[in-house]
């Protein structure tokens, strides 16, 4: 990732249950987001931290992606982590308790109900892995 693009990185201020006015991504449960250092969260992405949600360090989301804590159709809940350098392309949903492995790639429109392991890449609906990154 660039240095250059995160060289005057804050913290973004989020409001609970408002788009962000400059980034316009949207936070439910916002007491549960834990957001590392240099992460970027696309446009119109929503994020229901309810059970909690950890985007670490480095971390990249798409726009229009879905990260649900809880999931009111099948009824599961859990943490959502999002470990170091981790990718999750554009319109992509990724389900209540997985975890996304370090330096992991998500392919776009990626229905991620598993865990994803460290340097893999993985897409599909549902998700399936695809390969590990060299």
């Amino acid at each position: 990732m660039s240095k250059e693009r995160f060289s005057n990185w804050k913290k973004p201020e989020i409001e609970d249950r408002k788009l962000h006015p400059k980034y316009y991504f949207l936070v439910h449960h916002k007491e549960n987001l834990e957001l590392g250092e240099n992460t970027d969260i696309g446009v119109f992405t929503y994020i229901n931290a309810k059970y909690g949600v950890v985007i670490e360090k480095n971390a990249q989301i798409g726009s229009h992606c879905s990260i649900y804590s809880v999931s009111t159709i099948d009824n599961k809940k859990g943490k959502v982590v999002i470990k170091e350098n981790a990718r999750i392309c554009t319109h992509s949903t990724v389900m209540p308790g997985v975890t996304i492995g370090r330096n992991s790639v998500v392919g776009a429109h990626s229905f991620v109900n598993k865990d994803i392991p460290d340097n893999t890449i993985a897409y599909g609906i549902p998700v399936k892995i695809i390969r590990k990154i060299e």
